[in-house]
């Protein structure tokens, strides 16, 4: 009963805040179908400007299923990771704008509480110092493409593999040219395959993706989503800006690659588990699963 007169509160106070700062929408975040259904007997917890946001995966009781709702990756990542994949796949789906402000109301991953409201003006929040800037990654036609090998890359990076931390990298799109900027480090385990039992759809494909992540060199993907190779090196010349400082050999490489052939880089940081997203040899976003929940 607490908790459902403490998320009362918070949805009232977050409605308000957005008529007040004529923010675009509310983004709910709830871990479970039990969540949702109690939610929605919350008094104005029905207002069209409330975006669900919700694991992929999660039933959708039939009392919200005409509510607007984002899936999100299922796994736990901190507060503003979560916030902030959300709203790529806001502005992916027309929900809200490059532009919009939004007002989110979240709390602890797994649990059915909320805690904490955020208030995001996304034309400043593009232009942080370490940017979340994903406006070029949105227009990209294999944009959904990159937010499935996304989720792949939060798993790696928040579960590691067989009780080891991993790191990798994922080149998404313009394959012809990331294959000419490349050679195999190993042997290509995907070559000689037909596509269709390539494609990252597929579970079986998933799960080999985690498990070559463990050897050294990158992936390749095409905008299809098909695995094309695993274990390249990437020979484009790693290059130093001030935003690179501090990341090493494999964040720059795949930056480099991404400014010469127009593609897009995934890349799970061994030591920390963070996934960072390059287009145009610049970082767009950084989101990190909890590292609580890595295999040690």
């Amino acid at each position: 009963m607490e908790t459902q007169r403490q998320a009362n509160i918070l949805i009232q106070n977050a409605l308000q805040l957005c008529r007040d700062m004529e923010s675009d929408r509310v983004f709910l975040f709830l871990n479970s179908d039990q969540a949702c259904k109690t939610v929605f007997e919350i008094e104005g917890a029905q207002d069209e400007k409330i975006v669900l946001v919700i694991p992929k995966g999660q039933d959708i009781p039939e009392c919200i299923s005409d509510k607007t709702i984002i899936h999100t990756w299922s796994g736990n990542q901190s507060r503003f990771s979560r916030i902030k994949y959300a709203f790529l796949q806001g502005v992916f789906l027309e929900i809200i704008q490059p532009t919009s402000k939004i007002v989110c109301v979240l709390g602890p991953w797994g649990k059915n509480h909320l805690d904490t409201i955020t208030i995001h003006d996304l034309v400043l929040s593009w232009s942080e110092e370490f940017p979340f800037d994903p406006r070029s990654l949105i227009t990209k036609k294999f944009f959904q493409t990159v937010i499935a090998v996304v989720d792949i890359a939060l798993d790696i990076g928040a579960l590691g593999r067989e009780g080891r931390h991993v790191g990798t990298t994922f080149v998404i799109g313009n394959i012809k040219q990331v294959m000419r900027s490349s050679h195999q480090a190993i042997f290509n385990p995907f070559r000689g395959y037909p596509e269709e039992v390539r494609n990252i759809t597929s579970q079986e494909v998933v799960e080999s993706i985690k498990e070559l992540a463990q050897l050294d060199g990158a992936f390749v993907i095409s905008g299809k989503g098909v695995v094309e190779a695993a274990g390249r090196h990437l020979d484009a010349v790693s290059t130093v800006t001030r935003q690179l400082k501090g990341l090493g050999s494999r964040h720059r490489a795949a930056a480099s690659i991404t400014m010469h052939s127009e593609a897009i880089a995934v890349v799970v940081s061994e030591s920390t588990g963070r996934v960072t997203i390059f287009d145009n040899g610049s970082v767009v976003a950084t989101l990190e699963p909890v590292i609580s929940r890595r295999v040690v």
